[in-house]
């Protein structure tokens, strides 16, 4: 029997981490979750990770050959193979390269989770055949990958394309990150469930989400209220997608974008989200760009997106490595 060479993706999220075994083809032919546990060392996630691995390599047997290790991580740099200062993990600065190479001694990269994103977009998915996109991700935070002339945008430093973080509120809610007024803050699954509690405090409708706690409540809960015609739940995500919507605007005036795609669970909300979000993006449009920006949703739907997008920089990597 032939051996399938396969990638491990790794995406690591404030709350899960996503990862497994990925063909050339972008097929996820195993794959598994764990809980990050954000207060924990990287050390010991990494522990638990490749435990997990070890018994997906036991249960896949001599079929496949796994030839390199790609993560996608919260403030990752490509450069260094480190993860710095991560606004929703308490790790401080790690070496995770270095930690991953004492488990497997194979080609390893990391980079945002965003940036993996927009490699796999860009390989498997909605991007195929475009030089100029950016992705945007809407989880637990908001990262963002930025591909120009057909390569990702790292910067100097390796920490270029934040666009979670520009200011869109000055002196605006506390963000992760420390500083105030981000776009992360209004415009993610966290950020969602803050704008249901001012509106919650702010207006007098009638909700299904009054009854629920800060703590309890998802993004999830606010789709379902909003699939049910709940007012607050449907001002929530048209407040949410026209904040999104200015922002991307910008975005165009610096990139001129061919598209831009939205990636993650709070993208799956469809055009609760999209419909404000395209609006208010063509109506804060400098004339020049009008029209010529698209705002797509990821095409990443064979197996887990976040993990096709962690492999895609790996296979990218060894493609790179062979020319």
């Amino acid at each position: 029997m032939e051996r399938v060479d396969v990638v491990l993706g790794i995406d690591i999220g404030g709350t899960n981490t996503e990862f497994g075994f990925v063909d050339k083809d972008g097929k996820c032919v195993l794959e598994g979750s764990i809980t990050t546990n954000a207060q924990e060392p990287a050390e010991r996630l990494f522990e638990r990770l490749f435990a997990k691995v070890t018994e997906m390599e036991l249960q896949a047997g001599d079929g496949l050959q796994l030839v390199g290790i790609g993560i996608g991580a919260p403030n990752a740099n490509y450069y260094k193979g480190t993860v710095e200062q991560p606004p929703n993990l308490n790790w401080g600065i790690v070496d995770v390269i270095n930690i991953v190479r004492g488990y497997r001694n194979l080609p390893a990269a990391i980079t945002n989770d965003a940036n993996a994103a927009a490699i796999g977009e860009m390989q498997f998915g909605a991007a195929r055949g475009m030089k100029n996109f950016i992705v945007i991700t809407l989880g637990t935070g908001l990262g963002s990958g930025i591909v120009v002339n057909g390569s990702v945008v790292y910067g100097h430093d390796g920490f270029a394309g934040e666009i979670g973080h520009v200011i869109v509120v000055p002196g605006g809610r506390e963000c992760g990150c420390g500083r105030n007024g981000c776009l992360e803050a209004y415009a993610s699954a966290s950020g969602i469930r803050r704008t249901v509690f001012e509106l919650l405090c702010d207006d007098n409708d009638a909700s299904l989400l009054r009854d629920i706690p800060f703590n309890q409540l998802t993004a999830k809960d606010i789709y379902d209220a909003a699939m049910q015609d709940d007012a607050i739940a449907l001002k929530a995500f048209e407040f949410t997608g026209e904040i999104l919507g200015e922002t991307l605007a910008n975005s165009v005036a610096y990139l001129s974008p061919e598209a831009i795609i939205l990636f993650g669970g709070l993208a799956a909300s469809g055009d609760l989200l999209f419909k404000p979000a395209q609006e208010a993006m063509e109506s804060n449009m400098l004339n020049i760009f009008a029209g010529k920006t698209r705002l797509l949703p990821s095409a990443l739907t064979n197996g887990n997106t976040a993990v096709l997008g962690a492999a895609a920089l790996m296979w990218n990597d060894l493609a790179a490595a062979k020319n």
